[in-house]
């Protein structure tokens, strides 16, 4: 036998490594990297390969929801704000304003989208078609607050969030629910203990930490980096909306237990104050709402939204609070045409204003307006027959949505501090007899208006 050469051997040892190096990567190309979301496109050809693959997850997960014929729309913040800053140049080109790769392919762990409930009917095949893509997906549920109310606060679980993810990069989609206040709603991202926290960074995700309250959005089909998308008509509105939405439901639970000690005036005078109460609240909301000006349930209103998730019928009255910074002189007039004249209008603009408006059959709309310090906020009362002023502090509050009365409505976020300050520690025992100048736990004197400015800052009509 021929001595074999070892140099030959060796040449053909390392030319079939060669080979088959070539093939694992031609194999890696055009299979592996399709299958697992991670292939280029030519028109992203300039970007680099994390880049591509946050642009090609979206584009599969938009595959994925158009198979099913879903209805998405983009609710991604960093995205939306990068568009908003081009959102002239997308409206007027239907084929996006540069082939560059330029929104989807920004740095970030999540693209989050917007599902509304009513427009599918949660088909398990989208799961299934999602696997078969490469998705691995997770589905976070909890109870409907809708269903909640006083006699009933069990509330089946509905699905509020679900992350499909794939190679490097994870969709977010948020599922929205339509409130009796006509409003969309989601809710709280809160894993069940049987979930893996690792799946992705879930403390990153833009939406979930709180519930949120949104008006429904008019929507716009564009297209970015050659993907058509439908996003909010005007992204910049929705950021602002975005960021003040955090929602607080009512507490039935503890509502419940209240009335369970101070059972409910089920009444005839009072159901019908009731009713009175709500229609001057849709009223005055109405009226604020078309002004722009920011409000929110304040005084015995506000206890009895957090009390017992409703009016309290003996208060006869309807209190919200606007910071003396949202003031317009529009008010006023805006009220009157809207059939609820002035009947006293207390301090200035600088200093302690208060408006109150006649509805029907006595029942009045009582406007305080607030004003911040460095460490507080406050509003100011006046004695028409004395001048005596005085002020009512409350510690720095932000503001929240609720749901009250079929209304989207602003509560302090920090409610308890709010209540507590003005009715003090025993806020959940109901008093029936309330003297404003001296029954409220954070009222204080202010000194008495200068008789020459009476018919300025005590006007009684």
């Amino acid at each position: 036998m021929q001595k074999i050469n070892r140099n030959v051997v060796l040449a053909l040892l390392s030319l079939t490594s060669l080979v088959f190096l070539l093939f694992q990567l031609c194999y890696y190309k055009f299979y592996l990297s399709q299958k697992n979301g991670a292939a280029f496109s030519k028109a992203r050809g300039r970007q680099s390969g994390q880049d591509s693959t946050r642009w090609h997850v979206v584009r599969k997960f938009l595959g994925l929801i158009s198979s099913h014929n879903i209805p998405v729309y983009l609710i991604d913040p960093l995205i939306l704000g990068l568009v908003d800053k081009d959102i002239e140049q997308i409206r007027s080109s239907p084929d996006g304003p540069s082939p560059e790769c330029k929104y989807f392919c920004a740095p970030r762990d999540f693209t989050t989208f917007a599902l509304l409930d009513k427009t599918w009917k949660h088909d398990v095949g989208l799961f299934r078609t999602a696997e078969k893509m490469g998705f691995q997906w997770l589905k976070i549920i909890n109870k409907d607050p809708r269903l909640d109310g006083m006699d009933d606060l069990s509330g089946m679980e509905i699905p509020l969030h679900y992350i499909f993810k794939l190679a490097s990069h994870a969709i977010h989609l948020v599922v929205f629910y339509e409130r009796s206040g006509n409003f969309l709603w989601h809710g709280p991202l809160r894993l069940k203990q049987h979930m893996d926290r690792k799946f992705v960074p879930f403390r990153k995700l833009h939406f979930g930490r709180y519930p949120g309250a949104y008006e429904k959005p008019e929507l716009l089909l564009v297209s970015i980096d050659d993907l058509k998308v439908q996003i909010p008509k005007n992204p910049s509105s929705f950021l602002e909306e975005m960021s003040h939405s955090r929602f607080l439901e009512c507490r039935y639970r503890e509502a419940r237990a209240f009335f369970q000690l101070y059972p409910d005036d089920a009444s005839v005078d009072a159901v019908e104050f009731r009713k009175k109460a709500k229609s001057l609240l849709h009223l005055a909301a109405l009226t604020l709402n078309n002004l722009g000006v920011k409000f929110w349930l304040s005084s015995g209103t506000c206890l009895g939204w957090y009390r017992q998730c409703n009016v309290i019928p003996h208060s006869k009255d309807v209190d919200l609070g606007i910071f003396i910074r949202d003031y317009k002189a529009d008010i006023i007039p805006a009220f009157q045409k809207a059939g609820l004249p002035l009947k006293h209008k207390f301090g200035k603009v600088e200093d302690s204003l208060e408006l109150s408006f006649q509805g029907k059959d006595d029942v009045k709309l009582d406007i305080f307006f607030f004003y911040e310090e460095d460490d507080h906020i406050w509003n100011g009362g006046t004695q028409a027959k004395s001048g005596k002023k005085f002020k009512y502090l409350f510690p720095k509050f932000t503001l929240c949505w609720t749901e009250f009365v079929e209304l989207k409505v602003h509560v302090p976020c920090e409610t308890l501090q709010y209540v507590e300050a003005n009715y003090g520690p025993e806020w959940k025992v109901p008093v029936k007899t309330w003297d404003w100048k001296s029954s409220p736990f954070n009222v204080q004197d202010n000194g008495v208006w200068p008789i020459d400015e009476w018919d300025n800052v005590i006007q009684i009509y």
